[in-house]
């Protein structure tokens, strides 16, 4: 699939067998694959693939909006963000004698949909910043060395790569603040 179009998630949303099948054979590999490259099993990942199905339908249907990326991409980032969400629930559960309140499904999939909202306004903001704050950020955010980031982007010393990284810090946070859905979140 390539850009998607609001009519796509709509008949999504419909549950147009056609588009279903279609991600099951394109997308669903993918995330099945990611999945068990992480700690998870088959059943994991149809699991997840289809909690990110009714993720999306349900946001779709509560308010429509449109997908920036292909629908692929789209829901293979979700699933993703959504396996993270699933391993640290359950590291939790191992190591914590205490009973544990499991959440409902319905709230488990509010919360990942809006952990998804999150992420997206997140990744919009990065890529409104200059193209060496995205840089910077992008190598800090993958916990890359000062050192290595000094080579890399050409900075002369890790002072000045820790000082640039919190002005875009700074820059990447006001900006997410400043937006309107960032209220809706708190």
């Amino acid at each position: 699939m390539s850009d998607v179009t609001i009519d796509q998630l709509s008949e999504l949303a419909k549950g147009n067998r056609k588009i279903i099948n279609n991600l099951y054979i394109n997308v669903f590999p993918k995330i099945k694959s990611y999945v068990m490259k992480n700690n998870g099993y088959s059943e994991d990942a149809e699991d997840i693939f289809q909690k990110v199905l009714i993720q999306v339908i349900a946001r779709y249907k509560n308010k429509p909006f449109e997908i920036k990326s292909t629908l692929d991409g789209f829901l293979y980032v979700a699933a993703s963000n959504l396996w993270k969400r699933e391993l640290n629930k359950r590291k939790r559960e191992v190591t914590n004698d205490k009973v544990i309140e499991l959440l409902s499904e319905e709230d488990d999939i509010v919360m990942a949909s809006l952990e998804q909202e999150k992420w997206e306004l997140f990744q919009e903001k990065l890529n409104d910043i200059s193209e060496n704050c995205k840089a910077l950020l992008k190598l800090f955010f993958k916990k890359v060395p000062y050192k290595e980031i000094v080579v890399q982007l050409g900075y002369k010393t890790d002072n000045v790569v820790r000082q640039r990284i919190f002005n875009c810090k700074s820059q990447l946070t006001k900006a997410i603040q400043n937006d309107a859905r960032f209220n809706e979140f708190n």
